[in-house]
């Protein structure tokens, strides 16, 4: 548009457009004649009443389009027919238009008021559904609302969560990216950067957002901007290298054949208004006689720019007449992408229909439509709300918002073998479908550089499982860094914002992906220590057996007599059983085995103190008897011996059986010692009655000692005091290094332990108090004599 200076002293002159002309644009008002010419022509869609229309250019300007709404709400126009025929000729009834957001806007505001209604074409912008400040407007494209949804469930279709956003200073730009924003920002995607800019700004402010794009690290631009924006920054992106970049475009520029020319966009993708095809619209359009050519100011414009001639006049370059529409390529010839073309198709049989079911009333399958009847625009606006009809195959419908059922295209910008880019559908989307099955692809897809492997645009690698996500402080939410789940915790899915703790029973694998079984840990008798604690209980049991058995052969020498045999043999089957109740200890706890092996090592233990206790005071008794006039052997004979043993032994039964009935020892799995496995023990049940088992061992243990200390000088060659004591001393130096050995040591060697003491003690016992004495009489045969022990007595 021409731009004008004013004096204020004369009237400014009307606006004027300047130019050329857009074909497109061209192509959209023929067809809005053709569909008029179809509906006049029609027997079925008012009968008997013919369609007037004017057409007006408003330059895609504001101030042009404002223009013409005052015009056309006051009723001063020229009449569309003269003649009888036409009863309410210069009757505003409704507009076709505006092709643009903002003009759309500026109209809807000026022509609301009156009722006229408007049926857009290709204003998209969502802020045009809010019927209360645009009461009268409809569209029959979707609104970008729709495509909104569907470029952000495109891109978190193909995992781009990094983006930048260029947009169209104007209505269509910011309200349809704000739009995406909000849709995007819902499916967890974030935005570099976010500019606008519009053709008429300074080229700096163009320049700055090239210099943005090329800076930045996101590999997919989300353009919702005009085709004459996209343009200019196009051009100027190709005046200096840029790093390849994914385009996802908006309807206005994806589908524009005219934008095709620009390589930089190969791979570009969008939603485009379905394809179509309206019969009888090419043969239309291409019905061009010379004398219509002349008649029309914009036809002589398209056909002298088409075929480089002048018509007319002209010195040169006259056209001859010869011209054939039919050989030129021309958005106006080509109807092989008939898509906003369509959507005019739409938009005036859905005022013809509104103005029909005004009209017109069926009787027995007869239409009669009275063309003599006033109606007034507010009738059609009441009946465009109701319009549902299908014509040629389309659908056509509005929703109180006044738009239509949204469905679109997905359209991949794709190089043929020649170099050249075209267009190929490759799936569509429909909003009508359930959450989640809106889009659906059915062919591959050509990316940016004729690349087939989808592009990647994250600001972060996604965090594998085993760790998660911790956000980068002052950045979007798709920046973070992966950080390994703490010990003890999982994450079983990529992106986890966080980890899990395992059930108590479960510890992570290596990865910490998934929980697997703590394994159950146990002194078991498949392991070296198992086994080594074994054989050497095993062997102890078997000395044990040894020494019995060679005590036996020599039950009648002097050295076995002289140390009470009997005692000997009971002390050796109670050691015995002390070596072989250490095998309790080893293998799987169970209920039984619990209960078995405290009490057993328990009552051995007694048993066998309380033998080398009777042998310490047979020792003291036997040197009282030798002095004179004492015979306290009769007080303590075999029998009080005997009694003494099982006495002293009862009380360690009795304390058993009380740990037993009230808190007996139970298997328990221990998960605190080990936080990786589980270690499966014996629990004590009471504390209480372990320590009194123990501590009852422990003062048998320490009286005996005290005795045998007290005997270790006395004058026999075989005292066996001496013996004892150093047994006593291994034994309770054994039990007091236990305690602290058994209180920190953890797990499977808490027991162990508990073994080795056994294992320590038992074989302290054997071969202090029985080691010399089958020394002797295995290899020193001739100091097992009667007088060689009496020798030794006297000395």
């Amino acid at each position: 548009m021409h731009a004008m200076k004013h004096n204020y002293t004369t009237m400014p002159d009307p606006l004027r457009c300047s130019g050329s002309i857009v074909t497109r644009e061209l192509r959209n008002s023929r067809a809005m004649i053709f569909a008029i010419e179809e509906i006049n022509n029609s027997t079925e869609l008012l009968p008997g009443i013919k369609l007037g229309y004017q057409i007006y250019d408003s330059c895609a300007s504001v101030p042009v389009s404002v223009h013409v709404a005052f015009q056309l709400s006051s009723g001063l126009d020229p009449m569309f027919y003269i003649g009888d025929n036409c009863s309410q000729s210069g009757k505003m009834m409704a507009i076709v238009g505006e092709s643009g957001s903002t003009p759309s806007i500026s109209m809807s505001h000026i022509i609301g008021p009156f009722n006229i209604p408007q049926v857009s074409y290709f204003a998209t912008c969502a802020c045009l559904s809010d019927k209360q400040q645009y009461p009268s407007f409809f569209r029959t494209i979707p609104s970008d609302q729709f495509q909104a949804d569907a470029l952000a469930k495109l891109v978190k279709h193909f995992g781009w969560t990094w983006i930048g956003a260029i947009r169209s200073d104007s209505d269509y730009g910011n309200n349809g990216m704000a739009s995406f924003l909000d849709a995007a920002h819902k499916e967890g995607i974030c935005v570099e950067y976010s500019e606008s800019f519009n053709k008429y700004q300074p080229r700096s402010r163009i320049q700055r957002v090239a210099d943005i794009i090329r800076r930045s690290t996101a590999m997919v631009i989300v353009a919702f901007i005009i085709s004459g924006d996209l343009t200019i920054l196009l051009e100027e992106l190709s005046l200096k290298p840029s790093p390849p970049r994914q385009w996802i475009g908006s309807e206005s520029w994806v589908t524009n054949p005219d934008m095709l020319r620009f390589s930089l966009c190969a791979g570009a993708v969008g939603f485009g208004i379905e394809r179509s095809v309206i019969p009888g619209l090419r043969d239309f359009l291409l019905d061009l006689s010379p004398s219509k050519v002349a008649a029309s100011p914009v036809f002589t414009e398209f056909w002298e720019d088409a075929f480089n001639c002048r018509l007319g006049k002209s010195e040169k370059n006259v056209c001859d007449g010869s011209e054939d529409i039919e050989t030129i390529q021309s958005p106006y010839t080509d109807t092989s992408q008939l898509r906003i073309t369509n959507m005019v198709y739409k938009a005036v049989y859905a005022i013809a229909h509104a103005i029909h079911n005004a009209v017109c009333q069926e009787s027995y399958a007869i239409t009669h439509c009275d063309k003599l009847t006033s109606i007034e625009s507010k009738q059609v606006l009441t009946q465009l709300k109701k319009v549902k009809f299908s014509q040629n195959g389309y659908d056509v419908s509005f929703d109180a918002n006044g738009d239509p059922v949204a469905t679109y295209e997905l359209v991949n910008w794709q190089k043929t073998e020649s170099g050249s880019i075209e267009l190929v559908a490759v799936g569509h989307y429909d909003a009508s479908l359930p959450v989640g099955q809106e889009l659906h692809i059915n062919r591959n897809f050509t990316w940016v550089e004729g690349s087939t492997e989808v592009p990647v645009s994250v600001c972060s690698d996604s965090c594998p499982a085993g760790t998660r996500k911790v956000l980068q402080k002052g950045k979007p939410i798709c920046c973070y860094d992966c950080i390994p789940c703490p010990e003890g915790e999982i994450s079983n899915a990529t992106d986890s914002p966080d980890c899990f703790p395992c059930p108590k029973e479960f510890w992570p694998n290596a990865k910490r992906d998934t929980c697997l079984p703590k394994p159950v840990e146990f002194l078991s008798f498949n392991e070296a220590l198992g086994i080594i604690l074994a054989a050497f209980s095993v062997g102890g049991a078997c000395l044990a057996i040894i020494t019995a058995a060679v005590f036996h052969r020599h039950r009648t020498s002097p050295i076995v007599r002289a140390n009470n045999s009997e005692l000997s043999f009971l002390l050796l089957f109670s050691l015995t059983l002390c070596f072989l109740c250490s095998l309790t200890f080893i293998g799987e706890p169970s209920e039984w085995s619990c209960m078995l092996r405290h009490t057993a090592f328990g009552i051995t233990f007694v048993l066998c103190i309380s033998c080398v206790l009777g042998k310490t005071i047979v020792v003291l008794m036997a040197f009282k008897a030798t002095l004179p006039g004492r015979n306290v052997m009769k007080w303590f004979g075999p029998s009080q011996q005997r009694l003494t043993v099982v006495s002293f032994t009862f009380i360690q039964v009795i304390i058993c059986t009380l740990w037993l009935i009230l808190s007996p020892p139970f298997p328990m799995k221990n998960l605190t010692t080990y936080k990786e496995r589980i270690i499966l023990e014996c629990a004590l049940g009471s504390s209480i009655g372990f320590w009194a088992v123990l501590g009852y061992i422990g003062l048998l243990a320490v009286f005996c000692f005290v005795l045998a200390v007290l005997a270790r000088k006395l004058p026999d060659n075989f005292n066996e005091a001496k013996l004892i004591t150093f047994s006593m001393l291994i034994f309770c130096a054994v039990w007091i290094t236990f305690i602290p050995a058994y209180v920190s040591s953890p797990g499977k060697f808490t027991v162990a332990v508990e073994i080795f003491a056994i294992l320590a003690s038992s074989f302290g016992l054997i071969l202090c108090i029985f080691a010399p004495k089958c020394f002797i009489i295995l290899f020193k045969p001739e100091k097992n004599t009667k007088k060689h022990l009496m020798n030794k007595s006297q000395s």
